[in-house]
Parts: structure tokens; C-alpha cells; sequence
């Protein structure tokens, strides 16, 4: 763990960027001490500039705070980011897992379902989605989880195909264990590094897709 931190210190990008992420996170949790009134209240004269009647930010077209806007609505985004993440991880490592562990027609016949979701334009789907279930926070996550998938999936089963016939796994075998055992217990935690990754990167695509849906009139009405 020092080894790490000492590397991680070296590098100036990943220090810059785990500063910013500490910055957004605190701006998020501490939202409502500093901006405590609802940020959609019109405060102002409308297109005020930046430091003006006492708007950092200045006001948006309605006379509303950008600087409360920002704060309240990166706590919303990191919400459904961060959800939509860990749903979508959680159905792409149990198609990605018995897909990779079992073989065959199992690991045939999910393979193509996912490849079946690979093959609809993501953004697509997902307005399409949203659309159908009226726009909310549940159905954006819903919609992001479903769209995400895939990725993960394709990944986790390239993991397990790697490991299921090491030498750790085949003694598993030998001594009685289940295959769920094997797979949760011995086979999933060596592929964790990747997923993280992987996952890290998937909770900035959800907050794209999230907003892209807000653009066109499909975020959430509250």
C-alpha cells in the first residue's frame, strides 16, 4: 500500500485529478450547508454577471443561482451515476461470470443476448427507455444500467475464462467445493482490478447520458 501511494504521488495528472474529485465530492455533500434554499427559487434579476448581487455565478435566464444549481444538481448526478454504475456491474458480472465459468451453450446463449444489447446505439436506448417509463431518477438509472451492461459483461467472462483452469481453481474442485463457492469466493476477487476500472469509467458515461437526457427534456422533473 506505501509502494502505491509513494508511485501514485509521482504522478502529477492522477494527483490533479483525485484533488478535483475531492473538490466535486465535497461540493456535492456539503451542498445543502452552504446553499441551504431551494435552487430552483428565483433569487434575482435574470442574466446577472458573475460576483453580482451576490451570485458567484452569477443567474441563469430565470433569475435562479447558477452556483446553487451546480452544487444541488452535482450531488443528483453523482447519485445516479454512481446507482446506475453498480447496477449495471452487478448484471454484467452475473452474465459476464456464468457465461466465462460454464462454457458451452450457457456461455453461448448469454453471449448472445448480450451481443444483443451491443448491437442498439446506447443513447438511443435509453431515450427510448426513459420515454416509455416517464422520466424520474429511477427510470434514467434504470435505463443507464440497462444501456451499460454489456461492457462488463464481455469483460468479466474474458476473466473467467483466464482463471477457471488455474491451478487454485482445479484444487478448489478437488477438495469439494461448489461452483457458486468457487466463483464468488476464489475466481471473482482476481478479477476486482479491472471492474474497478472499468466502473470508474462507466460513472462518467452515466452522468454524460444523464445530462444528454436532461438536454433533450427527459431528466428528472424534480
Amino acid at each position: 500500500m506505501i509502494d502505491f501511494w509513494t508511485r501514485y504521488r509521482r504522478n502529477r495528472a492522477a494527483v490533479l485529478g483525485l484533488c478535483i474529485l475531492f473538490v466535486i465530492l465535497f461540493m456535492a455533500a456539503t451542498a445543502h450547508l452552504f446553499y441551504p434554499e431551494d435552487p430552483f427559487r428565483l433569487v434575482g434579476r435574470p442574466l446577472s454577471g458573475p460576483f453580482s448581487n451576490g451570485f458567484i455565478l452569477g443567474s441563469d435566464s430565470l433569475g435562479r443561482d447558477v452556483a446553487s444549481g451546480i452544487v444541488h444538481g452535482a450531488k443528483t448526478s453523482l447519485l445516479i451515476g454512481l446507482i446506475a454504475t453498480l447496477v449495471s456491474i452487478f448484471i454484467g458480472i452475473f452474465f459476464g461470470a456464468f457465461a466465462g465459468y460454464f462454457g458451452g451453450r450457457v456461455d453461448d446463449l448469454l453471449m448472445r443476448v448480450t451481443e444483443i444489447f451491443q448491437t442498439i446505439p446506447s443513447f438511443i436506448f435509453a431515450i427510448l427507455l426513459v420515454a416509455i417509463m416517464k422520466p424520474s431518477i429511477v427510470s434514467i438509472v434504470i435505463a443507464i444500467a440497462v444501456v451499460s451492461w454489456p461492457g462488463v459483461a464481455r469483460l468479466v467472462r474474458g476473466e473467467f475464462l483466464s482463471l477457471k483452469n488455474r491451478e487454485f481453481v482445479q484444487a478448489c474442485h478437488t477438495i469439494g467445493m461448489s461452483d457458486l463457492r468457487v466463483m464468488l469466493r476464489e475466481i471473482l476477487p482476481n478479477c476486482l482490478s479491472p471492474i474497478i476500472v472499468i466502473g470508474s469509467l462507466m460513472v462518467a458515461t452515466a452522468i454524460l447520458i444523464e445530462s444528454g437526457l436532461a438536454f433533450l427534456g427527459l431528466g428528472d422533473p424534480n
